[in-house]
């Protein structure tokens, strides 16, 4: 037996939220790691809908400890609101089986002004951002002025720090023309939330720690993919977190030999939402079928989503800086149907092939797919639950992405129903 961590292997959006909810019905503990309320995953479960941006997956099942770790960036309304939208649809969550890392940065309204008046400014150069204030929350984290959660305990302790950070920020409000942030304002919200708030605070490291003694099943869960990570992804372009397996550890609370099995969740095509580089991204009659078909809609903004073919350059490069050991293909059923097939197999950059992602922003603008193609198939494989359901040519397909990016598929989701999963490894080992 071993604990799980689930990472997306591209540009987010992968499908996280089923093959979570999946595995989480067999953990004891989910881990949300790194990131804020602008990841989205949805869960169908019993016929009820959730939407979840920032609590863990596991929140909606009984019996289960979710934690949220030091790793995440918590707004503090959002996380009460979210709390009380799904106690509306029945889930249980009390201070016993929720802990929120004692440690954890706080988005606060100023960040909020900040990321809108930042991203106003850029104007067509704008990163995509969600305008949630997660990029600047994490820069107050790294420049050690935030506000964590275990500030709200010293109220007075906390409104100095509050008029430290606001001040500094609000000169590049004042510059922008934007509205300057109130500390007294923001404080006096705080001390309202605070009782709430301060009831599931805790020590992450601890409740890790323990788990451990105790045998128990940790499921670590990621938010974006790996092309968002702040060291490895498509740079600027990119999240303000490390998304890669090894942020497990490091936002929990925990060493890194408590990350067992690593799985990618990965797409059958490629998306992307917001701005940056998309080498194979379709921007005709194929890439718009993808799209409907896949309903490919981001769960917190609504965007559309970019879609193209699939990126085994990308994967596999995903792969070795995340250490996956296995994948979890989401979303073949989206390729039902058709007629010809494209993988992307190198980049062309500057009259050379190349078989790597690079760094430079203006090289990963340039590059061009070399594509290889493989024939379709005109039969279903929506719902299927054993290799032999799924068509000769979907196997081949799979069988090919698998040689191409170097990672064994473990789990095959054939449509968002939970029990339409072919497993071929299990994460946790029990087989």
């Amino acid at each position: 037996m071993t604990n799980v961590a689930v990472i997306g292997s591209q540009w987010g959006d992968e499908g996280k939220g089923k093959i979570v909810d999946w595995l989480s019905e067999r953990a004891d503990l989910v881990v949300r790691f790194q990131g804020g309320h602008n990841a989205g995953h949805t869960l169908v479960i019993d016929g009820v809908e959730y939407k979840l941006s920032l609590l863990p997956s596991g929140i909606v099942r009984d019996g289960k400890t979710s934690v949220i770790g030091n790793g995440v960036v918590v707004d503090p309304a959002a996380l009460l609101s979210e709390i009380d939208t799904l106690r509306s649809q029945g889930a249980t969550i009390t201070p016993e089986t929720f802990v929120v890392s004692e440690s954890v940065t706080l988005i606060l309204p100023v960040h909020q002004a900040v990321d809108h008046a930042r991203e106003a400014l850029r104007g067509a150069d704008k990163i995509g951002t969600t305008g949630r204030g997660i990029g600047p929350a994490y820069e107050d984290k790294v420049a050690r002025r935030a506000v964590r959660l275990a500030d709200l305990a010293d109220p007075e302790a906390l409104m100095v720090k509050l008029e430290a950070l606001v001040s500094f920020h609000n000169i590049f409000l004042k510059a922008s023309d934007a509205e300057q942030a109130d500390a007294a304002a923001i404080h006096a919200s705080l001390m309202e939330m605070a009782p709430t708030l301060l009831s599931y605070a805790g020590r992450s490291w601890q409740v890790l720690g323990d788990a451990r003694k105790a045998n128990k099943r940790i499921l670590f869960e990621g938010a974006q993919g790996i092309m968002l990570d702040i060291d490895h992804g498509t740079y600027p372009f990119v999240t303000s977190s490390n998304t890669v397996a090894g942020q497990a550890a490091t936002g929990s609370g925990t060493g890194p030999t408590s990350v067992g099995f690593v799985l990618g969740i990965t797409k059958a095509y490629t998306t992307r939402v917001g701005s940056g580089p998309f080498p194979t991204e379709d921007f005709g009659a194929d890439g718009d079928r993808m799209g409907e078909r896949g309903r490919e809609f981001g769960t917190v903004t609504g965007r559309k989503r970019r879609c193209g073919w699939f990126d085994a350059v990308m994967v596999r490069q995903a792969g070795l800086t995340a250490g996956i050991t296995g994948m979890a293909l989401t979303k073949l059923d989206v390729l039902d149907g058709f007629e010809t097939l494209k993988i992307c197999v190198g980049y062309e950059l500057n009259g050379e092939t190349i078989d790597y992602f690079p760094a430079d922003s203006a090289a990963q603008a340039a590059v061009t797919p070399v594509y290889e193609e493989m024939p379709g198939w005109s039969e279903t494989t929506y719902g299927a639950r054993s290799w032999a359901d799924l068509p000769a040519n979907a196997v081949k397909y799979i069988r090919r992405l698998e040689e191409l990016t170097g990672i064994p598929v473990a789990l095959l989701s054939t449509s968002p129903e939970r029990d339409d999963t072919i497993l071929v490894r299990d994460p946790f080992g029990d087989q």
